[in-house]
């Protein structure tokens, strides 16, 4: 039986943090993960370039039962402080838009620094192993693993959700949780295109490939982001943003003009251009093909002077706030994160440890603390993943 000072189960962003910092600090570090490479999600992400932080991350870009629980760890261990890392081992990077900041090449420069840092302080890294059991023993806890038994006296659960289960995500941090007293808030999958199977459908078809910029809005949230038509149904970031606030059987409402007061818009065409048709102007704010579409799906297109001020309203309601009940999502495969978790209210906010079951840590996504869309996901497996590496 080996034994060591501090086991950390997911080698993935979180547990890399937790494994770096905890070594840093002299901590004997053994690093486990099912997978057969580290970082798995790191690579793919941000379309391999890797959307690391936010310039502006704040406690209020993330959604939990418990608001306050995220706002320690993310005050010690701030966007800066991750920034500071990546311009030490000179990794180019540029900031997208809305403070989303991502690698000039690709991934594979995130997760070989963060690899770098680990070996440069001794963390023990295996990959391709398998937990069978965990038992709380006598100062600490005892693994039955594919390397054979393992004691340690801090162990700390790193691996995530369930989102996009070809990359290696399993319940496996959740039984943990249950296993020692931890309550679980109900997971869905977050951040992911809604699909559609209604009269809709067809339209989202035609338009497949499509991106155009709107105000989405559902439940007292807007994101003003493009919107993209799929075969399925709608995606882009405003709609990956909406779909963490939506709930099954809930309206979306998408102001295709965001710009606009859609019935002023309509008035001031009727006036200064009454003999235009309605998708030749429509034509000039979106693709021919969306125009021409929308002209045929929703009204019949006419030159402006003849539409009645019903007519107008009409067309002013379906631009300025279109309705959509979505059928569903598409689920954990392509989700970008895990709604709900580990119940932070059984957590330490100071230093990630169960107030359940001494020396057993919860870092990153397996707990109920979820991101905006932009890079504020890495930020909190940067921040809970060194919170708790103070303390392991």
């Amino acid at each position: 039986m080996r034994s060591t000072e501090v086991v950390i189960i997911g080698a993935g962003a979180a547990g890399l943090m937790c494994a770096l910092t905890a070594a840093g600090r002299g901590r004997q570090v053994l690093l486990l993960d099912h997978a057969n490479k580290a970082g798995k999600k790191i690579l793919m992400s941000g379309g391999g370039r890797c959307n690391f932080t936010n310039m502006y991350t704040e406690p209020s870009n993330f959604l939990s039962q418990n608001a306050h629980f995220c706002k320690s760890a993310l005050a010690r261990y701030t966007q800066w402080d991750f920034i500071g890392m990546v311009a030490k081992h000179g990794v180019p990077y540029h900031e997208k838009k809305l403070g989303q900041l991502f690698c000039d090449n690709k991934s594979s420069d995130i997760l070989g620094m963060l690899l770098d840092e680990c070996d440069q302080v001794g963390v023990n890294l295996h990959l391709d192993t398998s937990i069978q059991t965990i038992e709380k023993v006598e100062g600490g806890y005892l693994l039955d693993t594919t390397l054979g038994q393992i004691q340690c006296q801090s162990l700390v659960i790193a691996t995530g959700g369930l989102s996009i289960p070809t990359l290696g995500a399993t319940g496996f941090g959740y039984q943990v949780a249950k296993q020692f007293g931890h309550d679980l808030l109900p997971t869905r999958a977050g951040l992911v295109p809604f699909t559609i199977t209604d009269q809709l459908k067809d339209l989202c078809t035609e338009l497949s490939g499509t991106s155009v910029d709107c105000l989405v809005s559902c439940n007292d949230q807007s994101f003003r982001e493009n919107i993209l038509f799929t075969h399925r149904g709608l995606s882009g970031p405003a709609i990956l943003q909406i779909s963490s606030f939506w709930e099954p059987g809930d309206t979306v409402e998408i102001n295709l003009l965001p710009d606009h007061d859609a019935a002023s818009w309509l008035q001031q065409q009727t006036a200064e251009r009454p003999n235009s048709e309605l998708k030749t102007l429509l034509g000039e704010i979106f693709t021919k093909k969306m125009a021409n579409l929308l002209a045929d799906n929703w009204f019949v297109s006419k030159p402006m002077k003849q539409y009645t001020h019903a007519e107008l309203a009409d067309i002013a309601e379906k631009l300025g706030s279109w309705k959509v009940v979505p059928a569903g999502t598409e689920g954990y495969r392509t989700a970008e994160v895990t709604l709900g978790g580990v119940d932070t209210r059984e957590v330490s906010s100071k230093t990630m440890e169960s107030l359940k079951s001494p020396g057993l840590y919860f870092v990153g996504e397996v707990l109920d603390v979820t991101g905006h869309l932009g890079g504020f996901n890495f930020q909190w497996a940067w921040a809970s993943g060194y919170a708790a590496a103070q303390y392991v």
